[in-house]
């Protein structure tokens, strides 16, 4: 089992990592030279393009696409206005004319003839929920995205899982590149490009935001964790640029929809994309004009993207969490409990690392996709009943799903 600590690292990885902690990651002078040693001020409900200081609309950030092949659109997986973002750049561009191509972090390539059934435009919205797994795929509530898949699916813009499955990145993170299996060789490009320091610096600097990991890493673990991020970045590239090719017209362009970590000032997805094209490609990244604390978060480094979109922050997710990390429920392994952070309504429910989850309101959790297609129906107040077995004892525990107000927890941190 993985030390507490330790999984929140590679959950932040797994959500695209920048997203949780933008307000110190944006401001590094890294990526473009002329672009790093300069802020750009953001603005609320306003597309900044950061190497004219200019402001855009949608219509005309769509315009200033008109050469670009490829744009890479970050995302924070719970916050629905990044979401909203990612639709109107999509709706931009597709009544621009340009034939759009959307690419999928939350699809292994694997899914990619589920993918195509949906593209079909015949299947309802459950169907394909089951039929790709989504909620085993990916897990966040299906709402944060149906506005973006509906009109994908109503305008023939064909979707491409551009992942790979997450048991490979594991391996690579475990064992490294030398050791792997061929079939997991094979599922993740031949080169990856790990040379990069300003990356490593970015990554450092998210592990040192959440509570000084980075000062408790070994350089073993750091450089594993490393290597699946390269991992994720090279393989999503790659597939996004194959399907693009693929597809062949000389103006389509492929969208790709992914955690804003894996945008960051071009040292991702970007860099590594190169390697397999020499085409234009851009970045547009939403930021939240303060953090969960007030504190104004609009001055970015005009390098971190080459689009920002100013958004004003949700104080929580629309959909709820019970708060806890698990593992297992998969292949037949009984989901378990291994991390409760605090201030959450796992830890004021009595949950703790170690608890064996058995049932969700008296179903029986026989996978993690019921687990998650089950919370995905939760709303906020709503209450959760969890048979759990601990110590080879059999426990009721009710997780209420209650947010906790800003000012409380404003307040515990000063008393």
């Amino acid at each position: 089992m993985l030390e507490p600590r330790m999984w929140r690292l590679m959950l932040l990885l797994a959500v695209g990592a920048l997203a949780l902690v933008a307000e110190d990651v944006a401001r590094l002078p890294v990526g473009d030279p002329a672009r790093r040693e300069r802020e750009i001020t953001v603005q609320m409900d306003t597309i900044t393009d950061t190497r004219s200081g200019k402001s855009l609309s949608p219509a005309e950030l769509a315009m200033k696409l008109d050469d670009v092949r490829v744009v890479f659109v970050g995302e924070s997986h719970t916050d629905a206005a990044y979401h909203q973002v990612q639709y109107q750049v999509v709706r931009e561009l597709q009544k621009r004319g340009r034939t759009v191509l959307i690419g999928l972090e939350m699809f292994p390539y694997t899914a990619q003839p589920a993918l195509d059934r949906w593209n079909e435009g015949h299947q309802t919205e459950q169907t394909f929920l089951d039929d790709s797994h989504w909620y085993l795929n990916w897990g966040y509530n299906w709402a944060y995205y149906r506005e973006i898949f509906l009109f994908a699916r109503d305008h023939g813009i064909k979707l491409h899982g551009v992942n790979t499955p997450r048991e490979v990145v594991a391996s690579v993170r475990k064992k490294g590149f030398k050791d792997l299996t061929p079939e997991e060789a094979s599922a993740i490009p031949a080169k990856i490009d790990l040379s990069s320091t300003e990356h490593r610096r970015v990554v450092k600097a998210l592990f040192s935001d959440d509570e000084g990991q980075l000062h408790t890493m070994s350089d073993q673990v750091f450089e594993g964790m490393f290597s699946a991020q390269c991992t994720w970045d090279a393989t999503m590239g790659f597939n996004a640029i194959q399907a693009l090719k693929k597809s062949g017209g000389p103006k389509d362009i492929m969208v790709v929809l992914i955690g804003q970590g894996h945008v960051a000032y071009g040292l991702g997805i970007q860099r590594q994309a190169a390697t397999w094209f020499d085409g234009k490609m851009a970045s547009v990244i939403p930021v939240h004009l303060e953090d969960l604390k007030g504190k104004n978060t609009a001055h970015v480094q005009a390098s971190f993207a080459d689009y920002l979109w100013g958004l004003n922050r949700e104080e929580s997710p629309i959909y709820p969490s019970v708060g806890m990390s698990t593992r297992g429920g998969r292949n037949g392994v009984p989901m378990s409990v291994i991390d409760v952070p605090k201030e959450t309504p796992a830890e004021a429910a009595g949950l703790k690392v170690g608890d064996v989850l058995m049932t969700l309101d008296g179903t029986p959790l026989k996978d993690l996709e019921t687990y998650q297609t089950l919370m995905s129906a939760k709303r906020w107040t709503d209450p959760v009943v969890f048979v759990i077995t601990r110590d080879k004892e059999t426990l009721t525990l009710t997780v209420h799903l209650r947010r906790q107000p800003p000012q409380a927890k404003e307040t515990k941190k000063t008393s």
